[in-house]
């Protein structure tokens, strides 16, 4: 597993890279959020499936963007509740990615 460290101000936005110039024509990626792992963002290519989802207790709503192509996720309009740990999956590719959110006074720490 590794991870990254970007600094976000609370109500901007920030793009989660899954380090991919291009997802594969066969590929997978899978976002999760939290310790549970609760699936927030999928690229099923051979489903044709591009799909954002609300999260647990809908915290996500309106706030997920997916690059289609590169499998990278945005997350808009950043608040203390999307503090905590986001993974991404990507088929073929070990390890996974983490991100983790920390709130610190008015700005949220992505380690």
């Amino acid at each position: 597993v590794f991870g990254e460290s970007v600094l976000v101000i609370e109500g901007n936005s920030v793009t989660l890279h899954a380090d991919l110039t291009e997802t594969h024509e066969h590929g997978n990626i899978m976002w999760s959020f939290g310790a549970v792992k609760d699936a927030i963002a999928e690229i099923n290519r051979v489903y044709r499936v591009f799909s954002t989802f609300d999260g647990p207790n809908r915290r996500f709503k309106d706030r997920l963007k997916l690059d289609n192509q590169t499998g990278s996720l945005t997350i808009t309009n950043i608040t203390a509740e999307h503090a905590g740990l986001y993974e991404v999956q990507i088929s073929g590719m070990t390890p996974s990615k983490t991100f983790s959110f920390k709130k610190i006074n008015h700005s949220v720490s992505v380690y």
